[in-house]
Formats: C-alpha cells, structure tokens, sequence
C-alpha cells in the first residue's frame, strides 16, 4: 500500500504473495476512484474465503467503497456478478460493481453501509436473550425485498434447488456434525432412520413452488442503507441463488442462525408474508393461499432442511476450515430440529434417534396444519 494509518487495525495476510497483489492492484485502482489508501481497514470476513475491506474518497471523506478479496483458487465470483445484476434489474438494493480483475480475485464495490439489520436490532435489544419480539417495520422491509426477487423469477437463470442439491445438503448433518463433530458411528438402524427421514423432507421441499431463492436471507446479510432518503434494505451474500422453494427464504429470516424471535413473532411475520404472495397466485396451485397451516408446515420442513445442513456446516467450519465461531451457534439449530420434527408424527424416528445421539429429551407437541 502506499500509506498505513496507526489508528486502523491491520489487515492480516496469511499468504505474503497475495498481499503483494493486493497492495499492486490497489495502487492501480487509487486514482482512478480516488481512494485515500489511508484509510483501509478490515470490513468483515464471512463463513467462505471472501473477506471484505472498507476505504474511503480522497475527494469526499464520507464516500466509502467496499474491496472483496476473493481468491480465484478458493472463490468463484461470477455468481456474484450475475446475481447482483439480477437483483438489481428487480429492484433490489444491491452493492454496484465499479472494478473487477478475475484474474487476482479483487473487487471493488459500493458500499451500503455499516450497520446489518442485526446490530440494528441489537442495539436496542440483547440478542444473547432467547425468544425475541424484535421490532417488526425492519422486517415488512425484508419482506418487501423477499417479494421483489421473487416476482422476478424466471426458470432457467439460476441453478436449480433440486433433489440432488437438497439430498447433497442433507448429507452434511450426518457427515460432519454427527461422525466428524459428535465422532458418533451410526448403526444400521440410525442410518435407515435418517434415510427415510430425509427423503420424507425432501418431497416436502420438493412440492413447493418455485421462485428465485437467495439462500441466506437473514438479518446478518440485510443493511440499514446510509443514505437517509434509502428506505430499502441493501442485500448482500447473494451469490449462491438458485432456482427453487418459495419456503426457503422466509424460513432462513424466521429462523435465525444467530438469534431467535419468539413464536408469536414469527408467526406474524410469516403471516403477513403469506398474504402478501397469496395475492400473486404463486402458491394457489399447492392450496396454500387458503390454508396459512398448510403453507406454515412446508416453511417448517424447508427449515428443517436448512438446520440440519447448518449443523452440518457448522461443524465443518470448525473442523476442515478452522472457524470455530460458528459452532457456538449450533445448539440452536438443534433446538429448531427438535421443535420442528416434534409436531410431525412422520419426524418422530428422527427426533427420537437424535435424542439418543445427543443424550437429551424432548416434549411433545402439536403442529399447524394436517399431520
């Protein structure tokens, strides 16, 4: 770089070759956007090998831009690239692409600011608190976003959320949570319950009508913009869309990766969802848009789905990707499994058999909708 601020924290580099192609391609990119290269600092680093750099205008002090570093050996971003232009086309706040060099995995981006929607919450809620009622405007506008991707869908464009892909994501719970993880063999027994099982979820899942589905749409991926007059939330880690069940995002923003609301409110929330793609017609062909019990049993197996893979994930962060952070956060996937497969007698096997596994027991309860 061509200057270093005491004040800021320093940028860590593992990998002295890839900091000087960093430091090469940020010169060539300084007068062209007038970047002060003072004030570079690390933005955030997620669950992949994509760690995020804020800097701002040597022209406009409170100008920032935002640098992804994505090494093209671990991350390909031209996902990136064609979902965020999709998003954007359907009307979406979305960083803008300014500079991209495939060939280094370097890229500079608009910035939608500091603030996610979950340290919106937070700073007038204490999220370590289970059972949440968060304030719900931030989440009519996620709502709004979630129903402008999906009234864009088009079959096609992005890859499909199919039976191989689900099955592929299913298999990451036994894999790596219960062998790798918990070093539990499974018996016979155990793996013919878990067979079944997942192929009761994945015909569920399977049912539901298709839309455009981000794949991570939570609090942790939605900004509060910086620009007063922006009224929409800015949507980031878009780059795994794919083509699939309507259930899936409203299920990921319901049920939290990091915090959890209350039912009441999740009920709400999803209630109001429901009404809003009811008048689109979209769910009619399932019967859903006259029964909000029906349609709320296939968002809980699509969230079965995701806390069963998150678990899975979770561990292998841990494991292969030393990132332990995340599996702090694992007990509450496994609370989401067993309050979801409780209310569905076809789950009961499943949550019988986790319960051995992990030496715990659960009460019964009842579901919305037919059993």
């Amino acid at each position: 770089m061509s200057a270093n601020n005491p004040d800021l924290t320093p940028i860590p580099w593992l990998d002295s070759a890839r900091q000087q192609l960093f430091t090469t391609w940020l010169d060539s990119c300084a007068t062209t956007f007038e970047l002060d290269l003072n004030t570079l600092t690390l933005a955030s680093a997620d669950a992949s090998f994509r760690r995020y750099f804020r800097l701002f205008s040597s022209k406009e002090p409170t100008k920032s831009y935002i640098i992804m570093d994505a090494p093209p050996d671990k991350e390909n971003c031209d996902a990136f690239i064609s979902v965020a232009t999709l998003l954007k086309n359907a009307g979406l706040l979305v960083p803008e692409i300014l500079h991209w060099s495939p060939d280094v995995g370097f890229m500079l981006i608009t910035d939608l600011g500091t603030k996610t929607l979950m340290q919106h919450i937070g700073a007038d809620l204490d999220l370590s608190i289970p059972y949440l009622t968060p304030p719900l405007k931030p989440f009519i506008q996620s709502i709004d976003s979630l129903v402008l991707l999906q009234h864009a869908s088009t079959p096609g464009v992005l890859p499909a959320y199919d039976e191989a892909l689900l099955s592929r994501e299913l298999s990451l719970f036994p894999e790596w949570y219960l062998s790798k993880h918990k070093g539990i063999s499974l018996s016979t027994e155990h793996q013919n319950t878990l067979d079944s099982s997942f192929k009761l979820i994945i015909k569920s899942n399977l049912s539901a009508p298709n839309v455009f589905v981000h794949r991570d749409f939570m609090t942790r991926n939605l900004m509060i913009s910086a620009d007063p007059d922006e009224t929409r939330l800015g949507v980031l880690d878009f780059q795994d869309a794919v083509m699939g069940p309507i259930t899936y995002d409203i299920a990921s923003l319901m049920r939290d990766a990091f915090c959890t609301w209350s039912e009441e409110f999740v009920l709400d929330v999803t209630v109001r969802y429901w009404e809003r793609i009811r008048s689109t017609g979209i769910i009619d062909g399932n019967g859903w848009s006259e029964d909000f019990g029906e349609f709320w049993r296939a968002v809980e197996w699509m969230g079965l789905q995701r806390h069963l893979k998150v678990a899975g994930i979770f561990a292998r962060l841990t494991l292969r990707d030393h990132k332990p952070k995340y599996l702090a956060d694992t007990p509450r996937f496994l609370n989401y499994i067993r309050n979801t497969a409780q209310r569905y007698r076809e789950l009961f096997p499943l949550i019988k058999m986790i319960d051995v596994l992990e030496g715990t027991t659960h009460d019964q309860a009842f579901s919305f909708g037919r059993l």
